[in-house]
């Protein structure tokens, strides 16, 4: 199915507030100058009373706090009456019709309106109403207002006198913080409502700048508008067609101020109003940082989701999942990345005891098989999360877009927690694509980030099949910088990358290749321990030293006795010398055990390239057995004491090494290591038990394109120019310019 006509809606927005600014007078400012304002009264109140990086603590929760009491300003009257009806007849549980009179999903029950603090001359009086009126707002603002930690700031304000300018500050009647217009007297429009959607992308500016003030990482909040509205198109577009009137549970277990589920709540509303369909959406995230789990809350509340606020869960997803046991149709995140998550790890047991469900799993015959990626990145866990609630039994299943960067496609070996995830994904078939964005897409970092999108209900064509789009050239210039995001993703960009992932077809930008393509086999390559055995004097005097540091001196009378039988050598086959210590301790009653074969390796004997094979295991041969087969996994045929026989040498472990053979290798393993092994070593051979399945995605190897190296003539173009340029100088300098 292509898309017709992918115009993100916050593009439309902006049209809208140019249409709005000329058509009404003194009509609002835009989001960005709202920002300003916002940052302005920070630095004119709070400039001497805290440091920049600490406006926030102040800051952030002011604004809720004015937004929430400008909803609430026009039924104040009602919701005192009520409550003093309900206080009067003894009503305990009064929140329903609280609400219900103040119309909203909230309410307050003081006597005060923010305004109506202004006129407090006194410090601590209005330090007492301030209190009085924030204690009035209803328990669901009140969870809101103890994740700010907005109280502890109140002394401190009050010692400064600067409580009473802040809040004129955030009155000024120029402003609408409210989601509802402010309207002249005849009716007509004086200040246009700010949306919840314009007040997030607020919100994350100044967290943005917040940030950037204290060296924060921006981005471990705000995703931009223009990505979210892409990644949202990803997971609703292909299965537009399919959506049927019901209830669809959209989830994000890193959700910030809420903004992706916002987004992808208002996008497959209106999909599926196209579509003639009406679907209920319910929004669920889970966030760790308290102040931006309190932006989250409070916009689902102020815009009349007292519900689906509840869904909104305080802690961190990943050693304390609020969600455990539920099932999503639709996730969004970008979950942080490069950002250690050892705490969470260490919560749950560490990595040898972790026995989550969603991150210790069964795959492939193994019943312990290990989600757990290095301590220091956990953004893969974030994805093995939200792979734990896809639903499995419903027609169109869970889809997934998430953010990562770089990393996820390649960091980890075979065996690794980070190259299981991607081996548990891709042979479950759950992986359709991935994105390679813009660089500089985003506001605090310009390294590559990409889309991951993820179905376990994928379209027929696409199955056993990955796409990879590389849409790094498909943006628009910003004219000026946010942070480092330097572009944004335009109308026709998002059009481009949604009809290249829809179309699914092959270009230069996009291509598409089996699930196998990306697995491979890490072979673990052996070869023989070779060892000659030194019988000197000097030797046996080193030995003798060596076994009485062991308590183990009988040996010194057995190597004394091989050597005045073999001589001093150097001999070069320690099979040969061990028959020999074997024998002679056998005489004497010494029994040769392990520790004491090591024992005579350690001490006489030295590596060399020329002896003989050291033997592990000598067995017999089984029937149908083929000699050149087993001689490529270190079984050797050959002939012991005039008797066909299976020898097994032993490993020299600096000569170990290991080889990636991809699953597409024409004739796997085997083929791979006739090539390329054993050309450069014969001895060498395959060790099975070590071959280990992994997984990784390589963009630059698909998409890379060489540049062509310059003629001859045209470098000595530019050395002949160079030389032009630079005659004269030299004895300009020598002489002073004379």
């Amino acid at each position: 199915m292509a898309l017709q006509e992918v115009r993100p809606r916050w593009l439309d927005r902006s049209a809208e507030k140019s249409c709005e600014k000329r058509k009404f007078e003194g009509a609002r400012v835009s989001d960005l100058n709202i920002s300003n304002f916002i940052w302005n009264i920070a630095d004119d109140v709070l400039r001497d009373v805290y440091v920049r990086g600490k406006y926030r603590d102040v800051i952030l929760p002011m604004t809720v706090i004015r937004r929430l009491d400008a909803v609430l300003e026009p039924t104040k009257d009602a919701v005192l009456a009520m409550k003093a009806q309900l206080d009067k007849a003894g009503v305990a549980n009064q929140h329903a019709a609280l609400c219900q009179a103040s119309g909203e999903a909230f309410y307050n029950t003081s006597q005060f309106r923010l305004r109506d603090l202004t006129s407090r001359a006194r410090r601590q009086q209005l330090k007492s109403d301030f209190e009085a009126y924030l204690d009035g707002f209803s328990p669901n603002v009140q969870e809101v207002l103890d994740k700010f930690k907005f109280r502890n700031q109140i002394p401190t304000l009050v010692e400064a006198d600067a409580l009473g300018f802040l809040i004129e500050k955030f009155l000024d009647p120029s402003v609408n913080l409210s989601p509802k217009p402010v309207l002249h007297q005849d009716g007509s429009v004086r200040l246009p409502g700010l949306d919840n959607h314009s007040m997030g992308t607020i919100f994350e500016e100044l967290i943005r700048r917040f940030n950037e003030e204290n060296n924060e990482e921006a981005g471990e909040h705000f995703t931009p508008r223009d990505v979210v509205e892409l990644m949202a198109y990803l997971i609703f577009m292909p299965i537009a067609d399919e959506i049927q009137s019901g209830t669809y549970l959209v989830y994000d277990g890193a959700c910030g101020t809420g903004g992706m589920l916002t987004v992808a709540e208002e996008t497959l509303i209106k999909l599926a109003t196209d579509h003639g369909k009406e679907v209920s959406v319910h929004l669920y995230g889970q966030e760790v940082n308290p102040e931006t789990f309190a932006i989250s809350k409070a916009d689902l509340i102020l815009k009349g989701e007292g519900a689906e606020a509840e869904n909104m869960k305080y802690g961190s997803t990943l050693s304390s999942d609020a969600f455990p046991s539920s099932e999503f149709d639709f996730m969004l995140s970008n979950p942080p990345y490069g950002k250690s998550w050892k705490s969470d790890l260490d919560r749950l047991g560490g990595k040898k005891d972790i026995a989550d469900p969603r991150f210790v799993i069964v795959h492939d015959g193994d019943p312990e098989y290990s989600l757990i990626t290095r301590s220091s990145d956990g953004q893969m866990v974030f994805l093995a999360n939200m792979l734990s609630k896809m639903k499995k039994a419903t027609k169109v299943g869970s889809r997934i877009a998430e953010v990562h960067n770089g990393s996820s496609l390649f960091t980890g070996d075979a065996g690794s927690g980070e190259s299981n995830v991607r081996r548990w994904v891709i042979e479950n078939d759950w992986l359709e694509a991935i994105i390679a964005l813009p660089l500089n897409i985003f506001y605090n970092t310009g390294i590559a980030t990409y889309i991951w999108v993820l179905s376990n209900r994928k379209a027929e064509s696409r199955k056993g099949k990955v796409q990879l789009i590389d849409a790094t050239a498909w943006f628009k210039p910003l004219r000026k910088n946010l942070g480092k995001k330097n572009c944004i993703l335009g109308p026709d960009d998002i059009k481009r990358i949604c009809d290249s992932f829809l179309n699914s077809e092959e270009s230069e930008q996009s291509k598409i290749f089996p699930n196998a393509a990306f697995g491979y086999w890490k072979m673990t390559v052996e070869r023989p321990l070779r060892l000659k055995v030194e019988l000197s004097a000097s030797a046996q005097r080193r030995f003798a030293k060596t076994c009485a540091e062991a308590a183990e001196e009988p040996l010194i009378g057995v190597v004394e006795a091989v050597a005045e039988r073999l001589g001093e050598g150097p001999h070069l086959d320690f099979n040969r010398f061990l028959e020999e210590a074997e024998a002679v301790a056998g005489k004497r009653g010494v029994r040769m055990t392990a520790k004491r074969q090591k024992l005579l390796m350690a001490g006489l004997c030295i590596k060399d390239p020329g002896a003989e094979p050291v033997i592990k295991k000598v067995s017999k041969i089984k029937p149908g057995a083929d000699a050149e087969s087993d001689a490529l996994y270190g079984n050797y045929h050959l002939t012991v004491g005039g008797e066909p026989a299976i020898i097994e040498f032993e490993p020299d472990t600096e000569l170990r090494d290991t080889e990636q053979v991809p699953f597409l290798e024409n004739g796997g393993i085997e083929a791979f290591f006739r090539r390329e092994v054993l050309p450069h070593a014969a001895d060498a051979w395959i060790d099975p038990s070590k071959t280990v399945i992994g997984y990784e995605i390589s963009f630059t190897r698909h998409f890379y394109k060489p540049q062509p190296l310059r003629t001859l003539q045209e470098i000595e173009a530019d050395i002949r120019a160079l030389e032009q340029e630079t005659e004269g100088l030299l004895e300009d300098v020598l002489t002073g310019g004379r």
